[in-house]
C-alpha cells in the first residue's frame, strides 16, 4: 500500500542522502587520502609528519607529531602511557639554540635526539627515565629536539653524525 503523502517526504530524504554521501568522504578513502602533513595525532591533535634518519647506510622512517607552538612544546609527551616504535615527537625550533630536556609528569622513558642546524644528530641523552626533572642538555645549538621510545636510537644503531630530514607541516 502506498501512501501519496509520504512520497515528497521520501524523495527529499533520498536526495539529502545522495548530497551527504556526494559530499563527504569516510572511512578507507578518507583515511588514505591523507598525506602524513595532514594527519593529526588521536591523542595530541598534533599534526603528524614523516622523519627520516640515515644511519650507517640505512633509512629509518617515523611517523612523529610536531609540536611547534610554545604550549605544545611544553606539554610534549607528558602523562602519555604509550608510543609506537615507529613513532616520536619533534620540538622544531625557528632558530638554533642550546637545549635542555626533563621528564616532568613523564610517564614512558625517552631518547631525547637533539638536531643541529646541518640537520644531524648532535647528541641523544638515551633512556631518559620516567618523572626525572634532571635536564637533559643538548651539545650545542639545535634546531629540533626528536623524541623517541627509551632505547629506540640505539636498538637501530643511530648516533651523533647520522642525517635527519623531515618537512614541517
Amino acid at each position: 500500500m502506498r501512501c501519496p503523502a509520504l512520497a515528497p517526504i521520501a524523495a527529499l530524504l533520498l536526495l539529502s542522502t545522495v548530497a551527504l554521501i556526494g559530499c563527504s568522504r569516510g572511512g578507507a578513502e578518507a583515511a588514505s587520502s591523507q598525506t602524513p602533513s595532514t594527519r593529526v595525532h588521536p591523542v595530541s591533535g598534533l599534526p603528524i609528519v614523516a622523519l627520516a634518519v640515515e644511519s650507517q647506510g640505512k633509512v629509518h622512517k617515523f611517523a612523529v607529531e610536531v609540536a611547534s607552538t610554545e604550549a605544545e612544546q611544553a606539554k610534549g609527551l607528558m602523562f602519555r602511557t604509550a608510543m609506537g616504535a615507529d613513532e616520536g615527537m619533534i620540538f622544531p625550533r625557528e632558530e638554533a639554540r642550546m637545549a635542555a630536556f626533563w621528564m616532568r609528569n613523564t610517564v614512558i622513558p625517552l631518547d631525547i635526539i637533539f638536531i643541529g642546524p646541518d640537520r644531524r644528530i648532535l647528541n641523544i641523552g638515551a633512556e631518559a627515565q620516567p618523572y626525572d626533572e634532571t635536564p637533559v642538555p643538548s651539545s650545542g645549538p639545535v634546531i629540533a629536539v626528536l623524541e623517541l621510545n627509551g632505547g629506540r636510537a640505539a636498538q637501530l644503531g643511530l648516533a651523533p653524525g647520522d642525517k635527519v630530514s623531515w618537512k614541517a607541516p
